[in-house]
């Protein structure tokens, strides 16, 4: 065999060299010259020959080893004291301008007529890739393979041979060590060819893996892969089957349930790409698929719970409609652009053929980016400081209205309408015959919070009433802030009068004939009414100079009742000079938490009745968006009930709740369920934790372990997280408190 005859050098060097009876630091020094000298493309030459080939093939497998883990071989005779040769970041490259120098050779002869083989190269780019130096070797090898392919149709049927011919179980590394770093989809056609037909491993990576299994790829990587396939007509195919699992996907309502969002995300961004590389003929073959997929992914995602996830749906089905009704009305939605849905919308637009990968420009981006903005023309700046115009062709354009005088309007004053200043007066306004008086209306509904809290008693004696009129009521006007304004006058009212409001308003939480934006707005004043209500108030203006920062009284030294030790202690801390003890903080006068007597009227009602549906209201069915904001209604209202006397059964009865709803398809409802947890843990006490909620507890730990491994969302598994910290909290405060 060629290798195995081969004078003492290549093959025994790498082989034997560390295996042998030489000490370790000479033989490493051997393997140090042999690499510098470039000796690794002479050993790789040599097996390339067709004498070669028909050798020993457990030989052949054995150099392979040898070649690509070296350097773990020479740290692990040397201990890790490698030369700096030998790490990984300087081999691998080395290696890369090794196999750059054999393909010259394989082109050479390949153009002089002689017959060699590539498979060995091929099963050397493989090997490395799949132990994890994609980056070190293509490095090297795509660079110098971009510029070889341009014009020469030899070096790319030497690119593509070089892929075919990799095993199947690297084929996976190789693939994407190519998409990745590949500068443009048109480069990574010349360098892979029909690699997707040919190979079923590798259409298997390209067509399903990195679109369907995987999201962690960038943008420009989606681009690269999706315009590759797109370049060939072979391959256009492959694109329309790609395009059609993806809405598939994109249009399940289980996969839109249970994905993370950062996939949604990433297979919309696939869509949208797709659609920009399909031709007219193609869209009409598959304009009612389209359609199809169009009509039932935007219902699955206006459905979610996540205003990402609807967001995400409907510029999908926006991206669609205008595709595939070029000529008709087209979909259109109303939401709030930001930079995701303007990058989303950006990918429309077909990439050029020579698009380069963001990436690999990091630095020149923003020069590049500025560069891409257009400019105005000179002779359009020039067309706005055009030459007045004259009177005489002025006059001809106006019409005879415009030759009317304006009156002088400078010194008018806007009549201000004065507000009611009786609370039954604002009740007659909001629903009486004067509520046709659109300007006293607007008055009352500014004036209303403020008038509700200088006027209590008043207040108490129609709360109740005023509590209905204010759920209720609707905007008449373009009021500016209207939704707000209604929101703190219903906060005051509830903070005014809490009891029976709070019954009002949760037992019309349950009722019928409510729309869920009505519903949700209870909740909102809630919370909002709790916090007022837990947190302490401040009347008056703090004199700030009056108060006296707190300080250690010191005893006088002539006081010989005291001991000898406690004197010198309050000598030293009379001539020592602090420098930690922070600004000096005013006591403002406190009172007590409001919250603490109306916490159960709160938070009762409304985890009573979760579970029965109503005719135009069912939390456990299709309005799961209002069961979310409940859940994190009384997670919000569990962690104010701090300190409270209720709190201990509060807290019973919520991780009873969150037991009951644990396996929530919803992830925003699962986000809320865990917030529960950690509001229990944080507001219930210790003591009362462990006597009567123990095997809750014990029982809710396995669960949450379960969620932190296993959820599919990220803020799930945070939380999760967050909550078996607190537990573990909780175990050490305990072990460090004596029996």
């Amino acid at each position: 065999m060629a290798v195995a005859a081969a004078p003492p050098g290549p093959g025994l060097a790498l082989d034997a060299g560390l295996d042998s009876g030489l000490d370790p630091r000479e033989a490493v020094g051997v393997l140090e010259q042999f690499l510098q000298q470039g000796r690794v493309s002479a050993l790789l030459w040599e097996v390339c020959q067709p004498q070669a080939q028909a050798g020993c093939l457990e030989l052949q497998g054995a150099l392979l080893n040898k070649i690509v883990c070296l350097p773990e071989h020479v740290s692990s005779k040397l201990q890790g004291k490698n030369p700096p040769v030998f790490f990984p970041q300087n081999y691998f490259p080395l290696l890369g301008d090794a196999v750059l120098q054999v393909l010259e050779k394989i082109s050479d002869s390949l153009r002089g007529g002689l017959d060699c083989s590539i498979s060995f190269v091929s099963h050397v780019l493989g090997k490395v890739c799949v132990h994890g130096w994609q980056k070190e070797i293509l490095g090297v090898l795509v660079p110098r393979l971009t510029d070889l392919t341009k014009s020469d149709c030899i070096w790319q049927r030497i690119c593509w041979q070089l892929v075919e011919c990799v095993p199947d179980r690297w084929m996976e590394a190789v693939v994407l060590g190519f998409v990745q770093r590949a500068p443009g989809a048109d480069v990574l056609s010349r360098l892979l060819g029909n690699l997707v037909v040919k190979n079923k491993k590798a259409q298997f990576v390209v067509a399903q893996k990195m679109l369907l299994l995987q999201y962690g790829h960038t943008t420009a990587v989606l681009q690269n892969l999706l315009g590759y396939l797109s370049l060939d007509s072979v391959r256009r195919t492959l694109l329309l089957r790609v395009l059609q699992e993806l809405l598939e996907t994109w249009s399940s309502s289980s996969a839109v349930k249970h994905s993370p969002a950062e996939q949604q995300l990433y297979i919309s961004k696939a869509i949208l790409i797709c659609l920009s590389y399909l031709k007219e003929a193609e869209i009409a073959s598959c304009r009612q698929e389209l359609l199809t997929s169009m009509m039932e992914g935007v219902k699955c995602h206006l459905e979610s719970s996540l205003p990402q996830l609807r967001r995400l749906g409907m510029v999908v089905a926006e991206s669609i409609s205008l595709n595939i009704n070029t000529e008709g009305p087209v979909l259109k939605f109303e939401y709030e652009e930001d930079d995701e849905t303007r990058e989303l919308k950006s990918l429309l637009v077909q990439t050029p053929s020579f698009y380069v990968v963001p990436s690999l420009l990091d630095d020149d981006r923003s020069e590049k980016a500025g560069a891409a903005l257009p400019l105005v023309p000179e002779s359009n700046e020039k067309s706005y400081t055009a030459a007045p115009v004259m009177p005489d062709e002025l006059d001809a354009e106006l019409d005879s209205d415009d030759d009317l005088i304006p009156y002088d309007m400078s010194e008018d004053k806007e009549l201000k309408i004065k507000a009611p200043v009786y609370i039954r007066d604002c009740i007659e306004v909001l629903t009486g015959s004067r509520s046709e008086d659109v300007d006293i209306w607007e008055a009352t509904v500014k004036a209303l919070e403020s008038l509700v809290r200088r006027n209590p008693a008043a207040t108490r004696e129609v709360s109740v009433e005023l509590a209905k009129i204010l759920l209720h009521l609707e905007e008449k006007t373009c009021i500016e802030g209207f939704g707000e304004l209604r929101q703190r006058a219903q906060v005051a009212v509830l903070t005014t009068d809490p009891i029976p409001v709070a019954k009002y308003l949760t037992s019309q939480f349950y009722s019928l004939n409510y729309s869920l934006r009505q519903r949700m707005d209870i909740l909102d004043v809630l919370v909002l009414a709790a916090q007022e209500l837990s947190c302490p108030k401040f009347h008056g203006n703090t004199k700030h100079s009056g108060v006296q920062k707190p300080c250690i009284q010191l005893l006088p030294g002539s006081d010989s009742s005291k001991g000898w030790r406690r004197i010198v202690d309050e000598r030293i801390k009379s001539k020592t000079r602090r420098f930690d003890t922070g600004q000096s903080r005013v006591e403002l006068a406190s009172r007590p938490n409001e919250f603490n007597s109306v916490a159960g009227y709160f938070f009762f009602p409304l985890i009573q009745h979760f579970d029965r549906p109503l005719t135009t209201f069912d939390l456990l069915g299709e309005d799961h968006l209002v069961l979310g904001r409940l859940v994190h209604t009384l997670a919000v209202l569990m962690y104010l009930a701090v300190n409270t006397v209720a709190v201990t059964a509060m807290g019973k009865a919520l991780l009873e709740f969150v037991w009951a709803l644990r396996f929530h398809t919803d992830s925003y409802v699962r986000q809320g369920l865990l917030s529960c947890i950690s509001s229990l843990l944080l507001s219930v006490p210790t003591e009362r934790i462990l006597a009567d909620m123990t095997e809750e507890l014990l029982e809710t730990q396995s669960w949450l372990g379960d969620v932190m491994e296993k959820d599919p969302d990220g803020d799930c598994r945070r939380l999760a997280l967050q909550n078996l910290l607190l537990m573990e909290n909780l175990k050490n405060k305990l072990e460090a408190v004596p029996s």
